[in-house]
């Protein structure tokens, strides 16, 4: 599975696994244990992972959501040292830690709870994600 095949609609705090496309709209599949199916129309916001992006303050202005949960598999793992829910501060601290560069002005903290969240939720259901894929070279 890819982030392209996942995806959050706002307003709820769960990722969902896009099935297939219906008559009326997307059939999704919860990324957690209840692997609730709903039907998203077109009031629904929803986003793929893929198109989603962290502001920065660089010549390119953001960095890839994709881009930023490698970086922080590889620098962290399963262990974050935080959760969701952890002080203001921290997560600040762990995003700049991960985005030195990130934009305090237009990321804020109700994002980095998103980020820590669905973190938590691609490690436990599809670790596959965060697997290196190799470049196959053709001799």
């Amino acid at each position: 599975m890819t982030l392209s095949e996942i995806a959050t609609i706002t307003g709820k705090s769960t990722l969902y696994k896009v099935l297939k496309p219906g008559k009326a709209g997307v059939i999704l599949e919860s990324l957690d244990d209840t692997k609730t199916k709903i039907m998203a129309n077109a009031s629904h916001r929803l986003s793929v992972l893929s198109e989603i992006s962290i502001y920065t303050t660089t010549k390119e202005g953001t960095i890839p959501l994709e881009d930023v949960l490698k970086k922080i598999n590889k620098e962290y793992g399963a262990d974050l040292g935080l959760d969701a829910d952890a002080a203001n501060n921290e997560l600040k601290a762990f995003l700049k830690s991960v985005v030195p560069d990130y934009d305090e002005s237009r990321v804020y903290v109700s994002d980095m709870k998103k980020l820590v969240r669905w973190y938590g939720v691609l490690l436990k259901h599809v670790p596959e994600i965060f697997e290196e894929k190799e470049e196959k070279k053709e001799d």
